[in-house]
């Protein structure tokens, strides 16, 4: 057997041998409502703005022949020449503009919020970690929420017997870095639960259908009318993952857990109205069909300009509390737009066993759009067993999402997307996964665990100058869990070192520039786990052991930089 066939067959032995011992790897779903009624870097570029599916044009053939000679001149993507254009197509294949993602679409520099200082040492919060601060952080939390401020949580060690929540715009909470360290103790009801909490209020209305269908990479929708809208108003553009859907993927008998729910698929703001065009900030990712119950609504509940900064925290317990538990997170964020993480650091709690940081999940995004999560680094889960446990940077029906400069170290799956449809534009800059471990049960033996699109489609998303030692996966998942199935479309690997990449993408995806990684996405080679079933065709890759030569070295920078250069 050839030596990359060999290689590919140990690899699928192996997630093979681990899948077989996954079960569920998920929580159930959180139910959609569907109402009653029912921006950091400054360089330049040319126009990219205002582009429709209708300017799309197709050119000369695709050239895969870039020079993948490391050592040579620098080369460019046949997708990406010096005059691209978001509506830069060839025979079909294009890139996407990842450039909004972040918060404030990468317009704005840190620190993105300051106010009036709420101390908790002021509300009585002890820095020697002898007592329960919960009720002092808390405290300092609700008079921060009243106008907005900054919960300043000065160097020294706190001990947090409960959770805490943030359900009103405007509040940081802001430490002095890794001095600045918060022990949360609680784990009786943590599963599916979360130690920190950022959260939204789940509110819809001025729901109306989609007139027209809506087309990939246009930044308007028709509706019967807008009466009610406003510019400036965050929407949805959503529908029911319906029959037809499923078929037109080839899922049938296997997304089963969704059938004919609505899903919030892109969160928008409105940019412009008139008569029945809704304009909006960011292109849609892929078709919307009035067929699949397309509708439109205002998000009324989310909450904006909410952070966590240079802050170190542990979660950590007994293994016999972590095992316990599934999907134990250390900090969640729902329902929420412009808003960040930066420098958030795990560490070993006293109060766990050993070396450990977290019980299970780190941070976790869901729902919400433009959330810029970096510098950061999650380490260490105790529980990385089945039932979706040991995700450290999870991303869940979110959009615009901007992972940067984050290292995820010894995790089931260091940066992952997660449960349901409705993830896309998300960006992983520069992230580093690192010995990730997946264990089938407690006391188990630690298979390799991937960082990877996980469970349903999740479209149009980057993976930007990564390096990853376990490996990244974009494939067809099959039945595993509850019927994960296709799990990914149009995304982008991009100037990528690091294990393996298993690109097995529906329909189209994209693997440029590679560096010591070997990369799978032959569908005539063997696969024992059937994760290229029905994704034709090959996905295209480009530069395969030439990263270093790759201009521009990173796509959403130089995207970005783009953009910004035409506001």
């Amino acid at each position: 057997m050839p030596a990359r066939l060999a290689s590919l067959a140990l690899l699928n032995l192996a997630l093979l041998i681990s899948a077989l011992g996954c079960g569920d790897d998920e929580g159930p779903a959180d139910a959609m409502d569907t109402g009653g009624d029912t921006r950091a870097m400054d360089t330049n570029a040319t126009d990219t703005n205002g582009m429709d599916a209708t300017d799309a044009t197709d050119t000369s053939a695709i050239d895969t022949g870039a020079d993948t000679d490391a050592s040579t001149a620098s080369w460019r993507s046949s997708l990406y020449p010096d005059d691209w254009t978001p509506a830069f197509t060839v025979d079909g294949a294009f890139l996407h503009d990842f450039s909004y993602a972040g918060a404030f679409q990468g317009e704005r520099a840190l620190p993105f919020r300051d106010g009036p200082i709420f101390d908790v040492t002021t509300y009585g919060a002890t820095a020697d970690g002898s007592a329960d601060a919960t009720a002092a952080f808390q405290e300092a939390i609700d008079a921060a929420e009243l106008d907005g401020g900054v919960v300043r949580v000065p160097a020294g060690d706190y001990r947090v017997d409960g959770v805490l929540v943030v359900d009103a715009s405007g509040v940081v909470m802001r430490g002095e870095g890794a001095a600045s360290r918060i022990f949360f103790s609680r784990s009786e009801g943590m599963s599916d639960g979360a130690h920190l909490l950022f959260r939204g209020g789940r509110a819809t209305s001025q729901a109306r259908p989609l007139s027209a269908d809506g087309q990939a990479r246009a930044q308007f929708v028709r509706v019967g009318d807008t009466d009610g809208l406003a510019v400036g108003d965050e929407i949805a553009i959503g529908f029911r993952i319906t029959t037809d859907f499923i078929e037109r993927h080839g899922m049938t008998d296997t997304w089963v857990t969704f059938v004919d729910q609505y899903k919030h698929m892109y969160r928008r703001t409105i940019t412009s109205l008139e008569g029945g065009e809704v304009r909006f900030d960011v292109p849609l990712r892929d078709e919307v069909r009035v067929s699949d119950g397309a509708m439109l609504q205002r998000l009324d509940g989310v909450i904006r300009e909410v952070g966590v900064e240079q802050i170190a925290m542990s979660n950590a317990n007994t293994e016999d509390a972590a095992w316990s538990l599934n999907r134990a997170h250390l900090v969640r964020m729902e329902w929420v737009a412009d808003a960040w993480i930066d420098g958030l650091t795990s560490f070993a709690s006293t109060l766990g066993d050993g070396e450990a940081h977290v019980m299970s999940g780190g941070i976790k995004i869901l729902d919400s759009h433009r959330v810029t999560v970096q510098r950061s680094e999650i380490s260490f889960a105790q529980n990385r067993g089945p039932g979706g446990n040991g995700y450290l940077f999870e991303v869940s029906r979110s959009n615009e999402v901007l992972f940067a400069d984050d290292v995820a170290r010894r995790g089931r799956h260091g940066f992952i997307q997660n449960w349901d449809h409705g993830t896309s534009g998300v960006v992983w800059l520069r992230c580093q996964s690192l010995d990730g471990q997946s264990l089938t049960s407690r006391g188990g033996i630690p298979l390799v665990g991937l960082s990877e699109f996980h469970h349903s489609l999740a479209t149009a998303n980057l993976i930007d100058s990564n390096t990853a030692n376990d490996g990244w996966a974009a494939v067809n998942r099959n039945g595993y869990s509850s019927g994960a199935g296709h799990s990914a479309k149009e995304n982008v690997f991009w100037n990528h070192r690091g294990a393996s990449i298993r690109s097995f993408q529906f329909g189209r995806g994209y693997v440029i520039g590679t560096e010591d990684v070997e990369v799978f996405a032959d569908l005539e080679a063997l696969d024992l786990t059937g994760q290229g079933r029905g994704t034709e065709p090959m996905d295209l890759i480009e530069g395969e052991g030439a990263a270093r030569t790759l201009e521009p070295s990173s796509l959403y920078e130089d995207q970005l930089a783009r953009r910004l250069s035409a506001l």
